[in-house]
């Protein structure tokens, strides 16, 4: 009897060691195979193939602080933005960023954009997805908390501002030389802002509503923004941004009713010697302007109004900071200030006309961490819209902490 058990330990084993040695033999075959077929294709495709090549980066701001009102005293912020970024290859790129903020007690998650970029030469992408619309300069480029240099933003350059933010669509973007002068430039189409027809909400016919989905219609808003820099150092930029296209819902009224925003922005920074400091300078004017229509009068139920629907916003500001001077604790000093009017059609019912001032001190902890000390001050008149700014008008005092990361 153990002698027959040993007999079949002894086949079940040759057997296993039998198995083992096809499996590697078919394992040598694949792999051989495999390093035929993969010497036989480009060195550069090859190379995306190595290990190593992906690469994955967490970054993004937050911000907290203290807001002073004649109303109210109250802690604010408390916001996270988390960027995402990811690298499949030296050319594919993903990049996306949450926006999570605390707002009447409960917390809110949005997408602020999520795109994919790839690099058709080095100084040409495609990108698609939604992003940030190249439009002007504050919303692409200086939104971020850390960036700014106030609390606050600029008339007309909120989420309900008239100013575009981000929107679903595909853009090529580049470089190149015009002569002696560097460019930048971009072209895309979008999805495009959304009429409000008033229907649902009277007070509100006419507003044009960004980032919405799906599209209302089947027509696309194309834009483009162009940069030059004329001097040599690249110290100064000029941008020219616009877009057009087809606001309407579709198989309505308003379906033809079209959309055609502009604006000039700048922006300088040099440095100082004499005062061993720099200077940064910002400033961009933007118009809005919605052909003709009708919409429901507010007060008249079964009547129309309408109304010349073109608004108009610009703001500017300066900073300066003592960075060269010998005391560190004077380097890390940064003031500023800044001007915004917003002016939204006369005779609508979300009509504003207002402005805006704020002055600030700033301290840097680091490159990108401060804290910012201002006071903001708002005059002027507004009706049902206009965003955060039209309806907490008068005077506010902000203690901000901001962190890039």
């Amino acid at each position: 009897m153990k002698n027959r058990i040993k007999q079949v330990a002894l086949l079940v084993l040759v057997g296993f060691s039998t198995l083992a040695i096809a499996q590697q033999d078919t394992a040598i075959q694949v792999k051989s195979t495999l390093d035929m077929q993969v010497a036989q294709l480009p060195p550069a495709v090859v190379n995306d193939w190595k290990p190593g090549k992906s690469r994955f980066l967490l970054r993004g701001y937050s911000h907290s602080g203290l807001e002073i009102t004649e109303e109210e005293i109250s802690f604010v912020g408390g916001s996270f933005n988390p960027l995402l970024l990811f690298r499949q290859s030296d050319r594919l790129l993903f990049e996306g960023e949450l926006e999570m903020e605390l707002e009447g007690g409960e917390t809110h998650i949005g997408l602020e954009y999520a795109n994919m970029s790839y690099l058709l030469t080095d100084a040409l992408t495609l990108r698609a997805g939604k992003f940030l619309v190249p439009f002007g300069t504050f919303v692409p480029n200086l939104h971020p908390a850390w960036i700014n240099k106030f609390p606050s933003r600029p008339l007309g350059a909120g989420h309900d501002g008239i100013m575009p933010g981000s929107d679903i669509g595909i853009e090529l973007r580049g470089a190149a030389y015009l002569g002696p002068v560097k460019t930048n430039y971009s072209v895309y189409a979008i999805n495009g802002p959304q009429l409000n027809s008033g229907d649902i909400e009277a007070e509100e016919g006419g507003v044009l509503h960004y980032a919405l989905v799906p599209d209302n219609n089947k027509d696309k808003t194309i834009g483009g923004r162009i940069g030059f820099f004329p001097m040599s150092n690249s110290a100064l930029e000029i941008g020219i941004s616009g877009l057009y296209g087809k606001v309407g819902d579709k198989d309505s009224k308003y379906e033809d009713v079209a959309a055609m925003l502009y604006a000039v922005d700048m922006s300088y920074v040099r440095n100082l010697p004499g005062i061993s400091s720099v200077l940064d300078i910002k400033a961009q004017y933007t118009a809005v302007k919605v052909e003709d229509a009708e919409y429901p009068e507010p007060d008249e139920p079964g009547e129309t109004h309408t109304f010349d629907n073109s608004s108009t916003t610009w703001f500017a500001q300066l900073s300066l900071r003592p960075a060269f001077v010998e005391n560190k604790f004077f380097q890390n000093l940064e003031v500023a200030g800044r001007y915004s009017k917003l002016t939204t059609p006369e005779g609508a019912p979300w009509e504003v006309d207002q402005d805006q001032w704020e002055i600030g001190l700033n301290y840097w902890l680091d490159w990108r961490t401060l804290f910012k000390f201002s006071y903001r001050t708002i005059s002027g008149e507004a009706g049902g819209h206009g965003g955060e700014e039209a309806e907490g008008g008068g005077d506010a005092f902000f203690i901000h902490w901001a962190i890039g990361f």
